[in-house]
């Protein structure tokens, strides 16, 4: 049997990622992108008159407006906006991404130009979530060093499937020495993924839990921002402590434990 070339098999299996259904007075068009949380990226057609307009209908910048406690985006996100839109060479119009076909033989480079604007519009969510996290981290340190107590941050761990695992914290008291993870998002969506994360880095980092100078491991949450779910808590607990950043005495105590 002849093998199939590489050219066949995406002429032969790449349409099929993308189908196209109805819904209203528009086409829908679900393409194989998906936002940060797992959602499939929609796209949507309209005839009108000679050309085709291609729009996402404000579905990306919406996700984007759930995904953080600020109604505004600030000038530098802006910008980027503006380069996205530029460079894939589609219109922001009402919070709408929209480019236009004009020829049939364009159709699906319209729709694939349209399909990584809303993709890397939504990758806006990381600098969200790191301004997030860099800003507790630093609220967490300074704590720390009002504790009088010796740190240091971003310590990068070797796990036991060859994995490297930037742990926030690795703090040292006169008791014993803690790794600790810092769980922070202004997003109710992006919860369960920072938990799946730490949850993987602890079973990962176990062989650092056992020994005569086991290290302790623990699980920061910015509990000040009500995004976490009982379910959240749960899943951490058996590898880690908890503990709560509107809590900090019990999470100083926690850090002193023996």
């Amino acid at each position: 049997m002849i093998p199939i070339s590489p050219c066949e098999m995406i002429g032969a299996n790449l349409s099929s990622l993308f189908t196209c259904s109805e819904h209203g007075e528009f086409r829908r068009i679900r393409t194989p992108f998906l936002y940060p949380d797992g959602d499939n990226i929609d796209l949507f057609c309209k005839q009108q008159e000679n050309s085709f307009t291609i729009t996402d209908l404000g579905e990306t910048t919406r996700w984007l407006r759930m995904q953080t406690v600020s109604p505004r985006r600030s000038p530098k996100q802006k910008a980027i906006i503006e380069d996205v839109c530029l460079t894939h060479g589609v219109e922001l119009y009402k919070g709408m991404l929209l480019a236009r076909v004009r020829n049939q033989e364009d159709f699906a480079m319209v729709v694939t130009r349209m399909a990584q604007a809303a993709l890397r519009v939504s990758d806006l969510w990381f600098s969200f979530r790191t301004q997030a996290v860099q800003s507790i981290t630093d609220e967490v340190g300074d704590f720390l060093l009002e504790k009088n107590l010796n740190f240091d941050r971003g310590e990068k761990l070797l796990g036991r499937s060859g994995r490297s695992w930037t742990v926030d914290f690795h703090i040292r008291t006169p008791q014993r020495s803690s790794l600790v993870y810092l769980l922070a998002t202004g997003s109710r969506s992006a919860a369960r993924p920072v938990v799946e994360h730490v949850l993987a880095a602890w079973y990962d980092l176990q062989s650092f839990h056992v020994g005569p100078e086991a290290l302790q491991f623990i699980s920061l949450f910015d509990d000040t921002v009500d995004v976490w779910s009982s379910e959240d808590f749960k899943m951490i607990d058996p590898l880690s402590t908890i503990s709560r950043w509107s809590a900090p005495d019990e999470f100083l105590d926690n850090l002193q434990a023996v």
